[in-house]
């Protein structure tokens, strides 16, 4: 007889909670959002064709752009991404399938305490062992950044694969299919949307890090002719830029920095855009 009634009072607990979340989700997005307008109503107008052809001005020049900086980051990020993902990915996958092994443990452990390390530190040991042997280099900028990157993707890979229920595992294994063939066939796939949300988070990490780049790669007022000398990166550019006192060159640095939030935005919405297309060509 009162169930009508317990049901409504659920019915209201429900819907009250989901609007609390939406309402401290929203207040979380708030600094965020302030940050972004400022950020666009400060580098907006810098942005010309100039700004994405042009190496950087001088102090007394009111014309340049951050080719060099942009392409730089290009490189450095982009070889770490190629040399780091894939090795992520596998470390994630082995901390998740073989979570009692004691190899898998001691990983387990210095992944934990790598993701709390200071990418200043990094910064420094790499240039301890690295820079100090062979010189500033683009190499050395990204191995600094795959050091960052792959404990990110792996623990954001384990997380994500333990979250499958394991009788899909059972069911596979069940059909004499092996196990490795169950997780590259089945479970990666499945959760291929997820797993690129936590490569994109580390890309967004990595890209934006200065301390790291300003002890390995250095930078460069020219654009570089291989990747063994020192580099030009955009956020080492935006640091020097912002901290210049010349006004022209501190517009440059809020133009940069649109660019880089830019660069995450168009990587994060092209990636999932990809993925819906690609779901919604399966499903028909």
């Amino acid at each position: 007889m009162n169930r009508p009634f317990f049901y409504q009072v659920r019915k209201f607990y429900n819907k009250s909670i989901l609007l609390l979340i939406f309402l401290l989700s929203f207040i979380a997005c708030v600094p965020f959002f302030f940050i972004v307008f400022f950020v666009f109503q400060k580098g907006l107008g810098v942005l010309n064709l100039s700004f994405f052809t042009q190496l950087p001005p001088t102090p007394d020049e009111n014309y340049g752009g951050l080719a060099n900086g942009m392409v730089g980051s290009l490189k450095i990020v982009g070889l770490a991404c190629l040399l780091g993902v894939p090795w992520a990915l596998f470390l994630g996958v082995f901390l998740s399938e073989k979570p009692q092994h004691k190899i898998a443990q001691s990983l387990r452990f210095v992944v934990d305490l790598s993701i709390s390390v200071p990418s200043i530190v990094i910064g420094i040991f790499v240039y301890s062992f690295l820079v100090s042997l062979f010189g500033f280099s683009a190499y050395a900028g990204s191995f600094a950044l795959l050091m960052i990157l792959i404990p990110i993707v792996a623990k954001s890979t384990e997380e994500i694969l333990k979250m499958i229920p394991h009788h899909i595992r059972e069911a596979g294994l069940a059909l004499g299919i092996p196990k490795w063939k169950v997780i590259f066939r089945i479970i990666l796939p499945g959760t291929l949307t997820m797993l690129l949300s936590g490569v994109i988070l580390a890309l967004a990490r990595i890209a934006g890090e200065t301390a790291p780049l300003l002890f390995t790669a250095l930078g460069n007022h020219f654009f570089s002719k291989s990747l063994g000398e020192p580099t030009a990166t955009l956020p080492v550019q935006i640091y020097e830029f912002s901290k210049s006192g010349f006004p022209n060159l501190e517009n440059m640095a809020w133009g940069g920095a649109l660019v880089l939030i830019s660069f995450v935005f168009l990587i994060n919405f092209g990636i999932r855009f990809f993925l819906f297309l690609l779901r919604s060509r399966n499903l028909s």
